[in-house]
């Protein structure tokens, strides 16, 4: 196996250089990233972000000054994390200008916590995580919130001066997300009703700046009539630089429709297997709700242990058990609710992503690199990955044999992932509208699940419109990371064990499944491929 800078003259070159230069243009890149602050606010004005772009080719001539091809194989891993970070800057300057194009960029309230590294799609600078505060405030968090709160009036003033695009669909989804921001400052307003008048005055000032934006967005829509996705050679570009997965948006496009119709087979022959079984018992009460969830926790880290599947942690079983979630009624429950109120498992199994926030917490990396979030959502194939794949290993692995129709359901979660990743992938290749994306992704989910009537639809197509590559990253991570466990079985023979491959995989971090193929395999052909 060669090095992809293992060249004689890159080799000489990299005397000059050290993995402690690369740490310390990481610390000075990061820094970089962030931008100046302008009337108390991040500035994402035209003007800033040509300087800002023309700054960022510097630190990119000063990485690739870095010759690292005689480095152990983890360190040259980190390069490569530090180069797909500075594409993704590139990218979203060049190309993406979320802050031009996308009124949900300037969304900053966040109510609830995201269940992978970092927010799903862009988000501006000044986000307030809403959900880290406990009520009633304690003094010192009144003043930090009342400090964040200022943020908001001058950044949507911005808003206004930046949002110059032509994204129709972007724009009209985008005011959902202000208006929804403008409802949690009233419940935040009532939540806060006995603190003190600076807070009061935050919230108020916060509320008028949000339906301020809201009106002018609504008066500027009907000038908007424009695509919103990137296109398809923009698309594969960001998918290989950016996210570096070794793919095409026409290889997406063809695994995708491959996923799709395989879970709809798999689906009609487990109902053949299964015809003249007792239907699965719907949850029907709160009560039902907690008592089925536990046991499924229960009886999925048992599994966990006693197939020696991977290795269970102690924050394993609180990290699950914490989301378990709430009976929902009948008539509001989407597409995960139904799935959740039918087999609990189903969704839990998915809920890796909740062990990949604890391991990061718990069990910090060793590299500077790999400790805090990658930028730009480029961990996405990984964790998306993982928690998609371990829905159907679990059910390759015996988890139903107890419920066979409990199978169904794994079935049915892999047919709406491959449904809506697929319509995301017409939609930026400008192919299908938003509304076209949502309405093939409701009729390719089995049994009517994809209610077109909640917001889980809208928030699901927005979100993979916003952020491309994210649609697919749940089945394309998925196979990347089935790729890996066939190609590492066959290198290791009789010493492979699925818990040293889950092992394995946890210890390199998250981060894109090719690199951590490399780290495992050697194998570095992929990256050589997405170099050329």
């Amino acid at each position: 196996m060669t090095s992809i800078a293992g060249s004689p003259a890159a080799s000489a070159a990299s005397d000059h250089s050290s993995y402690e230069d690369l740490t310390a243009l990481f610390a000075e890149w990061r820094a970089f990233e962030r931008p100046a602050v302008r009337d108390g606010a991040p500035d994402y004005t035209a003007a800033t972000l040509a300087r800002k772009h023309t700054q960022l080719k510097t630190y990119q001539a000063r990485l690739q000054a870095i010759k690292p091809g005689a480095w152990p194989i983890p360190q040259q891993v980190d390069y490569h994390l530090l180069r797909a970070e500075m594409n993704g800057l590139d990218f979203d300057i060049r190309v993406l200008k979320p802050w031009e194009r996308d009124p949900a960029f300037y969304t900053s309230i966040w109510t609830a916590q995201s269940d992978t590294p970092a927010h799903e799609g862009p988000t501006n600078h000044a986000i307030i995580e809403l959900w880290t505060y406990s009520f009633p405030l304690s003094p010192e968090a009144e003043a930090k919130l009342t400090q964040q709160l200022q943020s908001v009036p001058p950044l949507l003033a911005q808003a206004q001066l930046n949002l110059v695009g032509n994204a129709r669909d972007l724009w009209i989804a985008g005011i959902k997300n202000i208006k929804d921001q403008r409802s949690d400052l009233l419940a935040l307003e009532e939540k806060t009703a006995s603190n003190g008048p600076a807070l009061k005055q935050a919230i108020q000032a916060a509320q008028q700046a949000t339906g301020k934006l809201v009106t002018w967005l609504e008066q500027q829509a009907p000038s908007k009539t424009g695509p919103s996705g990137i296109g398809k050679e923009n698309y594969t570009w960001s998918l290989q630089n950016v996210h570096l997965v070794p793919l095409t948006w026409e290889d997406e496009v063809m695994l995708l429709k491959r996923e799709l119709a395989r879970a709809h087979t798999e689906l009609k022959l487990e109902e053949q297997r299964n015809r003249g079984l007792p239907a699965l018992p719907v949850i029907s009460s709160a009560e039902e709700f907690q008592r089925r969830g536990n046991a499924a926790v229960t009886k999925y880290i048992d599994f966990m242990r006693a197939r020696s599947i991977l290795p269970v942690r102690d924050y394993m079983d609180p990290a699950m058990r914490e989301r378990i979630g709430h009976y929902v009624p009948e008539e509001t429950r989407n597409f995960f609710a139904i799935a959740s109120h039918h087999e609990p498992l189903a969704l839990y199994s998915h809920f890796y992503h909740w062990w990949d926030l604890a391991q990061m917490r718990e069990e910090p990396h060793a590299s500077p690199l790999r400790r805090e979030p990658l930028l730009f959502n480029i961990w996405d194939s990984r964790a998306e990955g993982m928690a998609t794949s371990m829905e159907e290993m679990m059910l390759h692995a015996g988890l139903y044999d107890d419920n066979p129709r409990g199978r169904e359901v794994v079935w049915i979660m892999l047919a709406q992932r491959a449904a809506r990743g697929l319509g995301s992938l017409y939609a930026q290749a400008n192919e299908f509208t938003m509304k076209q994306a949502a309405d093939f992704h409701v009729q390719w989910t089995p049994r009517g699940w994809m209610r077109p009537d909640l917001d889980l639809l809208g928030f699901e197509q927005q979100l993979y419109l916003r952020q491309p590559g994210y649609g697919t990253s749940y089945i394309t991570g998925k196979y990347l990371l089935e790729q890996l466990l066939a190609e590492r079985s066959q290198q290791l023979g009789d010493a492979f064990s699925l818990s040293r491959y889950f092992t394995e995989v946890n210890a390199a971090g998250l981060i894109p499944v090719s690199l951590i193929r490399w780290e495992m395999t050697g194998k570095d052909d992929e990256m050589k491929r997405m170099l050329q």
